[in-house]
């Protein structure tokens, strides 16, 4: 069914079609998938924590954050064509994401503050509270359905992320060959609207993120899906962290 469509990757509509169960006490539900999701935040800052620290010792995290993003890439696609696995890998993909986001996160905040930068505090901080703003806005503006996921906005969104992701792609193959996409690491105008551009739209892709929890509920997604479903959120809200955090690096780099 169209209306089950999302821009996330992790969400898409055979995933939750072909999970449906009868019996009612081993549905999802989305009290259930919150639940998970915040333990998968946990998890997340677990590892996050402990790259954080080691980068401000001194000591070289590179490795940590190829671990954390290879094995996050990995286990994430797994998951995304088994999702029957949810249950185990998405805690997993949460202990090497929490360990890649904690390995950035600290080499930003070096970046921008020194290496008196401390645990806390800076360019950080502030990526991280705006981040929490915009989840909790975006929830609140789908929950009282300001906004709301009607099936036009839906494709707007999917085209726009795959056009993000595609461009992303080629700057990745470009930087092989020593060439930077100036809208991706420009401070100047064009770059920072175009961060404000992507922010934008992985703050949106939080509304099709949680129609796709609210209606993998109510078609009655087995269990494991609330661990599928909470995946699926963190993924989004992992992006968009990361494009606030990069969206403030160039506004800073103005000053």
């Amino acid at each position: 069914m169209a209306i089950f469509k999302s821009g996330n990757p992790a969400f898409n509509d055979k995933t939750f079609q072909q999970s449906i169960v009868v019996n009612q006490s081993e549905v999802m539900t989305e009290r259930g998938t919150l639940n998970k999701f915040f333990l998968l935040f946990l998890l997340v800052m677990g590892t996050a924590s402990v790259t954080w620290n080691a980068f401000n010792q001194g000591k070289d995290v590179t490795s940590w954050l190829w671990i954390g993003l290879i094995g996050g890439f990995i286990t994430a696609l797994v998951l995304i064509f088994k999702p029957v696995w949810a249950t185990f890998l998405a805690p997993i993909y949460a202990l090497f994401e929490g360990a890649f986001i904690g390995g950035i996160s600290a080499t930003y905040n070096f970046a921008f503050k020194g290496a008196a930068a401390g645990t806390s505090g800076g360019i950080v901080m502030q990526a991280v509270g705006l981040t929490f703003a915009v989840v909790l806005a975006m929830f609140a503006l789908y929950r009282f359905r300001i906004i709301k996921a009607t099936e036009k906005f839906k494709s707007v969104i999917i085209v726009a992320t795959a056009g993000i992701a595609v461009f992303y792609l080629l700057a990745i193959v470009l930087r092989m060959f020593h060439v930077d996409m100036p809208l991706i690491h420009s401070s100047g105008t064009i770059g920072i609207v175009f961060s404000l551009v992507v922010v934008c739209i992985a703050a949106l892709n939080l509304i099709l993120d949680f129609d796709r929890i609210e209606q993998g509920a109510a078609m009655g997604a087995p269990k494991y899906m609330e661990w599928y479903g909470a995946f699926g959120l963190l993924v989004t809200i992992v992006w968009l962290y990361l494009e606030i955090l990069r969206l403030l690096s160039k506004l800073n780099s103005r000053n």
